[in-house]
């Protein structure tokens, strides 16, 4: 380190793959990493990786996280002379920032002025307006009343985008295309507003067709020098959060890459700036030579590694080097932008339940083949992972659905997708529900694959996903998994051999596996060595089987299948090369008065969380349709109803904490008329 500050410990205010990722570049350039932690993450990856590592407190990032001077405190403690924030949390808190300063701690992002100005959308317009940059025609200024807003919104042009002044996330705002609308668009949106930010000032922009969300990566020094890394695409969102990201851009040619690069710069410059920021923009996919300033991040991003891997520079050494006090040293023309990359976020979700947030006990994590975790490698195996979890990690509900980041890098953007398909594929969390196979599928999408893109793409392509069904060969593979575990035993003795011997046909043993909206019995006789696996209303299959620790080979009708398999909450992982899949196995369907019925009515929670109501009382009696549970997690509430009538019977009370899948409520229905008689 030069110049004004000496930086050999950076307390890294953050959890999850960004702290892995921020103290892997520490570790790099030789400076000593500090984690902190929450109740929750006492064996989280980062702490494990971190040179040493501070408890903050309970689990709430309000207790924990978010306490500034419980960071600042450990900073001090450790000898930290610079803190990185990462994203989220306080990464752009104007107040910490401040903190830092006071108690002289090098930020390693910009000045609290800069997070303040920047934070307030219509302050941030107005900055930006006075050094050129184009921004969206529309309304800004402190204080609209929504008469004011209705008046100026004929002059704006409709459609128009009311928006809150603070925040971010689609919080609060409305698209609204018909004038009589604004109105009752003013009101929820102030009232979101208010609620979601404490703050419900809002504004009007004319709303951009077609739009194109694309942001640029700017570095800026103490010393006066700002440049620009070029542009990352980020328009295939999920209500406006990014799900997939790329760099550079393939709408923009080479004149508007240097137009909007600049523009960025100048952002940068109306604030002073100094560190890793992105300026984001609209683009009209129908003008992509129009654009317009919607704000700047300050603060490092998620997708940063696409810039990482096309620039080949380490944004976060770079973050340290400006806090030191250290010049870029090199110019915009010095920047070159090499091949094309993409990244994919995956999340602890389930798209099948309409993405509902996951979680459980990672039993064990399956990567690329060949990835690596080095920062901006383009001549390496060109896959980067970067990941906060490990086999062991508990996925709760305490924080974001995130967990790793897969990014692929290629010659060309063809080459790149097929190159993040492959690697995706490859990539598997056994014991957590994911968002992998809807990823690969949006990849496959035909504008996608042309990059015909804008934000509303996703969301108009998500009624289109159903999730694979599972193959016959896969719940054969579980079923052998739980009959290996009887052959683990004493097979010395003939009669505890679990081959189905008896006089005359073999007995089979027999499983009902459910797996996704399947459900089956798979039947096996013989041995490990030569046995005979049936499905019900599917295939045959002659098999052999070996188990090695987590690797189960499984040979059908000569055909070799290769499985890496865990368990987790009674459930079989299995993931083999191409996705990954949990097998459970269920009860046999109850059968009453003769008749098979639909039996007992078993209502699970469908995501981690906390159980924040209870409608009913064992023995009571509902109908179906009633409410019987709220669920909540990420503060996302889910009801729970009753889909039969009959007599409860409870399995949770209220504040308990649940895991997806567990039992809450069962629905005994009630007897028959002439079944009681």
């Amino acid at each position: 380190m030069t110049d004004t500050t000496r930086i050999d410990t950076v307390l890294v205010a953050n959890r999850g793959e960004i702290a892995v990722r921020v103290i892997r570049t520490l570790k790099a350039m030789g400076i000593r990493s500090v984690a902190v932690f929450s109740e929750a993450d006492r064996d989280a990856r980062h702490v494990q990786e971190a040179d040493t590592a501070v408890l903050l407190g309970p689990a709430a990032a309000r207790e924990s996280y978010l306490v500034i001077d419980k960071v600042i405190d450990a900073a001090l403690a450790t000898g930290a002379q610079g803190i990185h924030p990462g994203y989220g949390f306080l990464s752009e808190n104007s107040a910490f920032a401040a903190a830092c300063a006071t108690a002289g701690i090098a930020f390693l992002g910009p000045s609290a002025h800069a997070i303040e100005t920047m934070g307030d959308k219509i302050t941030a317009k107005a900055a930006v307006s006075e050094f050129g940059v184009p921004v969206v025609p529309g309304i800004s200024r402190p204080g609209l009343s929504d008469d004011e807003l209705i008046a100026g919104a004929e002059e704006v042009g409709y459609p128009v985008l009311v928006k809150p002044s603070a925040g971010g996330g689609g919080k609060g705002m409305r698209l609204v295309e018909d004038p009589k609308d604004l109105p009752a668009a003013l009101e929820s949106a102030r009232r979101e507003a208010a609620s979601a930010f404490g703050d419900d000032t809002l504004f009007l922009e004319r709303f951009v067709q077609r739009p194109r969300h694309i942001e640029v990566q700017v570095l800026a020094d103490a010393h006066g020098n700002v440049v620009h890394l070029g542009e990352r695409e980020c328009s295939l969102q999920r209500r406006h959060q990014k799900v997939i990201e790329e760099a550079p851009s393939p709408l923009l040619d080479e004149a508007t890459r240097a137009r909007i690069g600049e523009a960025a710069c100048n952002t940068a410059r109306s604030v002073d700036y100094t560190g890793a920021g992105t300026v984001e923009f609209i683009v009209s996919a129908d003008k992509p030579d129009e654009f317009f300033f919607m704000e700047m991040n300050t603060r490092l991003q998620v997708e940063h590694p696409v810039t990482e891997m096309v620039t080949g520079l380490d944004l976060v050494e770079w973050q340290v080097r400006i806090a030191a006090g250290e010049p870029l040293g090199f110019t915009q023309d010095d920047i070159t932008l090499t091949g094309h990359a993409i990244e994919a976020r995956v999340y602890a979700e389930d798209p099948a339940r309409g993405f509902l947030p996951t979680g459980g006990e990672i039993v064990d994590v399956v990567e690329p083949f060949g990835a690596s975790a080095a920062t901006g490698n383009v001549t390496g195996p060109r896959v980067r992972v970067d990941s906060g979890i490990r086999a062991g990690t508990v996925v709760g509900s305490d924080y974001d659905p995130m967990l790793a980041k897969v990014i692929a890098h290629a010659d060309d953007r063809a080459g790149a997708l097929r190159r993040l398909d492959r690697a995706l594929a490859q990539t598997a969390v056994l014991g957590v529900v994911t968002n992998v196979d809807f990823v690969r599928f949006l990849l496959a999408d035909d504008d996608v694959v042309a990059g015909a893109l804008d934000t509303g793409l996703l969301d108009r392509r998500v009624g289109d996903y159903t999730a694979p069904t599972t193959a016959d060969s896969t719940l054969v593979a579980a079923a052998i998994l739980r009959w290996l575990d009887r052959w683990a035993g004493d097979t010395t003795d003939p009669w505890a051999v679990p081959d189905g011997w008896r006089v005359g046909a073999h007995r089979p043993v027999t499983s009902r596996l459910t797996s996704g909206d399947r459900t089956a019995h798979v039947r096996l006789t013989g041995t490990p060595a030569a046995g005979v696996a049936e499905v019900e209303d599917g295939e045959t299959y002659r098999f052999s089987a070996v188990l090695h620790g987590s690797a189960l080979a499984v040979v059908l009708d000569g055909r070799r299948h290769s499985y890496r398999v865990g368990e987790s909450d009674g459930a079989v992982w299995l993931s083999d090369g191409h996705g990954s899949v949990a097998v459970r196995e269920v009860r046999e369907a109850s059968v009453r008065g003769g008749d098979a019925h639909a039996g007992d009515a078993d209502i699970t929670s469908p995501m981690p969380g906390a159980v924040i109501a209870v409608s009913v009382a064992p023995g009571d009696t509902v109908t179906a349709g009633q409410t019987l549970v709220v669920v909540e997690a990420m503060k996302m509430e889910h009801s729970l109803t009753a889909p039969i009538d009959g007599t409860v019977e409870l399995f949770a009370a209220a504040g308990e904490q649940v895991k997806v899948d567990q039992l809450l409520v069962r629905i005994t229905p009630h007897a028959d008329t002439e079944e009681t008689k």
